[in-house]
């Protein structure tokens, strides 16, 4: 059986002939199979169609989440529900082709754990955010252990092995291609050409994107504790260096003016390393409040999921 799980959020222009083309696309392709609706509490109305194809057909579920916990947390709760012993993971916007699909279970069939598929081109994407996306990801394999494929999102098949090894990882500040990547099964890429949203614009802001860099940066990764540590070594060193100039100014070369602009630089320099260095440990602090809370990671409000299945 193959689970395929769709988080949804504010996506009531494009959902329906979305969902429509990919049960067209593997109705004929696999013998069982459910695709998972997860409606991360949207406003507009995508719930109401989603009942609506849930009832159409047998093989939709869905799970309404309670508000909006964000994609990574959705797309949690469609692994918790899951009964496939494959689990695809894909956008519900389109550029997702359902038309991959046959092609990434025949390659995980040749005996790996996870199916990812790589972006070789994308469309209705500004240079910027291909850019920004770019570097972090080559900022991020740098500064951390695991190796995250550049031009990847969360679009992959991963078995059942993947899927019981990250419901064994309860932090709350969930990246989901960081936490496959780290788990270190056996992977492979499938190269595929991304299309542009069927309907609407993107509910993935840059804001959301910022926000999802410094989950994974913080998840995977001390350095930016580090970073601050040796900005205090080096803001040390410079000030030892200015004292000791000062003192050899005044004492031997006896040209020592005093002044304020100097001051004031070493106050502004000084206290911006102090605000960083506060600020990134602040950033690991809050992850470890949240997390020491113990709350759910999501509430569910409704679903026809039969969990006892």
């Amino acid at each position: 059986m193959v689970s395929i799980i769709l988080p949804i959020f504010n996506e009531e222009k494009g959902l329906e002939s979305f969902v429509k083309v990919l049960y067209d696309v593997i109705k004929d392709k696999l013998n069982k199979f459910e695709i998972l609706l997860v409606n991360d509490g949207s406003s507009d109305e995508s719930l109401t169609i989603i009942k609506s194809l849930s009832t159409d057909y047998s093989e939709i579920k869905y799970i309404n989440l309670s508000r909006n916990f964000g994609h990574q947390i959705a797309v949690s709760a469609g692994l918790d529900f899951a009964k496939g012993e494959y689990v695809i993971l894909m956008d519900s916007d389109g550029q997702d082709p359902p038309e991959l699909i046959p092609d990434m279970i025949n390659k995980i069939n040749e005996g790996y754990d996870v199916i990812y598929a790589k972006r070789i081109k994308r469309a209705d994407e500004s240079f910027l955010k291909k850019q920004t996306a770019t570097m972090f990801y080559k900022l991020l394999n740098y500064i951390t252990n695991i190796e995250i494929p550049v031009d990847t999102g969360d679009f992959r098949i991963i078995n059942r092995k993947v899927v019981n090894a990250l419901k064994q990882m309860p932090e709350k500040q969930r990246y989901l291609r960081g936490q496959i990547a780290w788990l270190g099964f056996k992977q492979a890429p499938i190269e595929y050409e991304r299309k542009g949203r069927n309907a609407g614009k993107s509910n993935y802001t840059y804001k959301k994107m910022i926000r999802l860099a410094l989950d994974a940066i913080t998840s995977f990764s001390n350095w930016p504790l580090r970073l601050a540590t040796i900005s205090g070594f080096i803001c040390a060193f410079i000030g030892l260096s200015l004292i000791i100039y000062t003192l050899y100014a005044k004492f031997i070369l006896k040209v020592y003016e005093p002044g304020w602009p100097s001051l004031m630089i070493s106050i502004v320099f000084l206290g911006g390393i102090q605000l960083l260095g506060i600020g990134m440990i602040g950033e690991y602090v809050a992850r470890i409040n949240d997390n020491v809370k113990q709350r759910p990671l999501y509430l569910v409000d409704e679903s026809n999921v039969d969990i006892n299945a």
